[in-house]
């Protein structure tokens, strides 16, 4: 066996618990820009120009197998994916030669000189290979061409021919074994079907930087791509999906987030004491500012992720490695964020500190990876045994939510602003005393009457009412909301698929008023409440049939409308800074808390503790109210509001910003209220304990219009782990999928236009969906276990504001914003595959100024 020429070391040694240079080879020629390969037991490169060196990655010190047999200097290199026999391919200007590594070995351990198979002769310069899944054909980019080669007869199958640039990288579909995708550096990528010889999809020009780098997603059938300004681009790959762009990922801006995410102790608790968070890691240390990918590979952190945060996705998380020149990143291919920074500038003690080519394989079944680099400016070849669990360990502190719940796991502390309502609750009422047998006799007293006595109307002229306040617009026979229980006893489908069809629509408002606000009953599902910038609510069925009621006595528009958890009442806010609270079954104002008790306008509000509390947001302050409702008429004092309400507790956020959305459960009791401020970050207060619990700083680009949580309804039964995810959502931004006991971004939902308004967000009651309204004129449903929308809803004319899920039917129902221009009223409801009635289209025939659509689906 020959030994390669200028082997420095073997085993240099540990540089520390993160990284160990297992290896360090000095070359007579340079490879900065070289493919080079590794296996789950091998990796090879270049080594002196044209000469193959296979190194073992499991023992450094066993003898190198040095493979020789081309002229030129060698570009490429790849292994099989067979694990018997295991291939090697090997690719210069002069030959193509295929390798069986455990012949090679055979023969050089008897003294032979190793020989492998010329499968292809001056091709020109490749730079990638890539070898089918069953390795029987390579696929070898040589300049713009991509030549299909048979391995076995030696013969060319196919030329693939389309690229204005030089093709790049190349990678065969793992579930399509027919499809090869390629990308150059003209920019785009291309998807061939190389048993036909054809072009099956042609990109569009991505980036003004050449394409570098591929990989493919099996578990999420995406495709990644990486150019040379350090960007990613992410499609999809699913059938139907047409070659969409799920997200655009900018990696020297991840990093920077990464990075303060680390120095500010991201999701730490109040409190506790902050410690280095990275082993080794040199501070204040400038990398450059161009981070070329390099390379990209799969990386399982499933048990890491699982051990150390116990998150609902954390199975089902796909990571890639990103190689760069200046380090090594860990990216979260569900969340878009990134795990891991490694930079080789933090570690003195390594010999590559800036890289030209990058290879990265993990070990199954470990939690170390081997990573092979070559020097941009060197003739040095490295090979590093990376301990990613300390890495990942080191970078991330996934126990701080352990102890949140939406679900309580205590009973209410005496000290728990929530202790005094359910103390005047509990409180024991005076025994009644008991009368004696024998009346008391009679006291020479003056007769008082210390209680009201009721007149027999004798003496008194009857009354008669004049002037009586009519809030309800609708004839007197539908004074009350009925119930109705159509769908009590059914529940809901919870393998249903999501709405798809339009079904009806209907005119909501006319005139310049856009719906803000929307919200299904709680409980049945049966009534659909809808908030207005002119200053209305209203109240539809839930089929939006028969005539709204309405109620009106707002000075501004109506920003939040909630339902109780009975039903029978409904809250609203509006921006003329008073909390409204309306009785249904009289269709009437009961209680109104004006600006004189709010020092701040009312921000969001809504029925807390199962109906206990009124939970609201007042700057930024977060204020518990306990309220009583008399409907009592006094005939003197008619207008004089009975019902009151007390403040019992307030809180203000950590850094004194003001809160922009609120949310809380009320369907069960729960101590958890989730708070967004206006400087981006998401608080958890602990009510029960009476202080903030947990902050996410940094939660999105911009601040938060809305928290939403996943309470599940009265007609499912899911895990008690799914309660604890909530999405959030911002103008500009993704939606974000979080979980309470990690504090972590489990998901990002990203391919709905949000770029300037406001839109809404919802789950549905199953768990299995969030839907979303966009500025293009639908509404957007995507599978919680997938970053990219499953279904595009059409039917509105304008912005979709605000979106809900029916708690009881497979039905979400849409509102969208006002256009200045005329147009044609029309209601819409989408139907899925799964509901009673037949799917059709209803359209209203009145056309108006400026019609406000809601779209509903069944």
């Amino acid at each position: 066996m020959e030994d390669p020429q200028g082997i420095l070391c073997a085993d240099a040694g540990r540089v520390g618990d993160l990284v160990t240079e297992k290896g360090l080879v000095a070359s007579k020629e340079p490879a900065p820009h070289v493919q080079l390969a590794c296996s789950a037991q091998y990796c090879a490169f270049p080594v002196d120009g044209n000469a193959l060196c296979v190194w073992s990655t499991e023992d450094p010190l066993y003898q190198p197998l040095t493979l020789r047999g081309h002229h030129e200097p060698i570009t490429a290199v790849a292994f099989g994916n067979a694990v018997s026999p295991l291939l090697i391919c090997s690719a210069s200007r002069d030959y193509v030669i295929m390798w069986s590594l455990d012949e090679c070995r055979q023969k050089a351990l008897q003294g032979l000189t190793p020989r492998g198979v010329v499968v292809g002769t001056l091709l020109g310069k490749v730079l990638c290979l890539r070898l089918s899944p069953d390795d029987r054909v390579a696929a070898v980019c040589a300049g713009k061409q991509i030549f299909m080669l048979d391995t076995e007869s030696r013969s060319t199958l196919a030329e693939l021919q389309g690229h204005r640039g030089v093709v790049t990288a190349a990678e065969f579909c793992p579930w399509q074994t027919h499809i090869l995708i390629s990308v150059s550096e003209d920019r785009s990528f291309k998807v061939w079907d190389h048993h036909m010889g054809s072009l099956i999809y042609n990109s569009s020009v991505l980036t003004a930087s050449p394409l570098l780098s591929l990989v493919l997603d099996a578990e999420n059938r995406q495709l990644v791509t990486g150019c040379a300004n350090g960007q990613l681009w992410i499609f999809s790959l699913v059938e139907g999906h047409h070659y969409r762009c799920v997200t655009r990922v900018d990696l020297k801006k991840k990093r920077e987030s990464f990075s303060r995410r680390i120095e500010s102790r991201l999701c730490s608790l109040p409190g506790e004491s902050q410690r280095t968070c990275t082993d080794g890691l040199g501070k204040g240390e400038e990398v450059e500012a161009s981070l070329p990918v390099l390379g990209l590979a799969p990386c399982d952190l499933s048990l890491i992720l699982r051990a150390e945060c116990g998150g609902l996705s954390s199975e089902n998380t796909t990571c890639l490695w990103i190689g760069s020149s200046a380090g090594l990143f860990i990216f979260n291919l569900a969340n878009f964020e990134l795990e891991a920074v490694l930079h080789y500038k933090d570690f003195r003690s390594l010999s590559i500190q800036v890289a030209g080519s990058c290879a990265v394989k993990s070990k199954a079944g470990d939690e170390k990876a081997i990573c092979l680099l070559t020097s941009l400016f060197g003739r040095k070849i490295a090979m590093l045994e990376i301990h990613v669990a300390v890495l990942v360990r080191s970078q991330q502190r996934h126990n701080v939510g352990r102890d949140l719940s939406v679900l309580p796991r205590a009973h209410v502390l005496s000290t728990s602003p929530l202790y005094c309502r359910r103390a005047e609750k509990t409180r024991a009422q005076p025994a009644p005393q008991r009368q004696s047998a024998v009346r008391s006799a009679v006291k020479d007293q003056p007769l008082v009457f210390h209680s009201q006595v009721r007149s027999s109307g004798y003496a008194s002229t009857p009354h008669i009412a004049m002037f009586s306040p009519k809030t309800n617009t609708r004839s007197s026979g539908e004074r009350s909301l009925p119930r109705r229980d159509g769908h009590r006893c059914k529940e809901y489908p919870l393998e249903s698929s999501p709405p798809v069809k339009v079904h009806k629509q209907r005119v909501l408002a006319h005139g310049p008023a856009a719906a803000s606000c929307i919200q299904y009953s709680a409980g049945d599902g049966q009534w659909l409440a809808c908030g207005f910038a002119n200053h209305l609510s209203l109240v539809f069925r839930a089929d939006l049939t028969g005539t709204p009621a309405v109620f009106s006595g707002h000075d501004g528009a109506v920003s939040t409308v909630c339902w109780s958890h009975d039903g029978r009442r409904l809250l609203s806010a509006s921006q003329d800074g008073t909390l409204r609270l309306w009785s249904l079954r009289r269709a009437e104002l009961v209680l109104c808390v004006g600006r004189d008790v709010f020092s701040k306008p009312v921000g969001s509000a809504q029925f807390y503790y199962i109906d206990t509390f009124i939970l609201l947001s007042s700057g930024p302050e977060l204020q518990l109210l306990t309220y009583h409702v008399d409907t009592c008429k006094d005939e003197i004092q008619r207008y004089k509001q009975k019902s009151r309400c007390k403040r019992v507790f307030r809180l203000a956020t950590t850094g004194i910003t003001e809160i922009t959305s609120l949310s809380a459960v009320n369907d069960f009791y729960s101590y958890l209220v989730l708070a967004a401020g206006r400087n981006r970050t998401l608080e958890v207060f602990d009510l029960n304990a009476g202080r903030s619990a947990a902050a996410i700083l940094e939660a999105h680009s911009r601040p938060v219009h809305q928290i939403c949580q996943n309470k599940g309804s009265s007609f499912t039964t899911q895990q008690h782990q799914v309660y604890n995810l909530f999405a959030t959502t911002a103008t500009g931004d993704s939606i974000k999928l979080w979980d309470l006991r990690t504090l972590r971004c489990e998901r990002c939902f990203e391919g709905h236009p949000n770029h300037g308004y406001p839109c809404g967000i919802a789950f549905s009651p199953c768990g299995r969906y969030v839907a979303s309204g966009a500025e293009d004129r639908h509404a957007y449903v995507y599978d919680v276990g997938s970053s990219t929308f499953s279904h595009r809803l059409a039917g509105h004319t304008d912005t979709v504001t605000g979106v809900a899920f029916s708690p009881s039917a497979p039905q979400v129902t849409c509102q969208f914003s006002s256009r200045p221009e005329g147009g044609r009223g029309s209601v819409g409801l989408f139907c899925s595959g799964c509901v009673r009635h037949s799917v059709h289209l209803l359209e209203a025939t009145e056309t108006w100024a400026c019609p406000r659509t809601l779209v509903c689906t069944l």
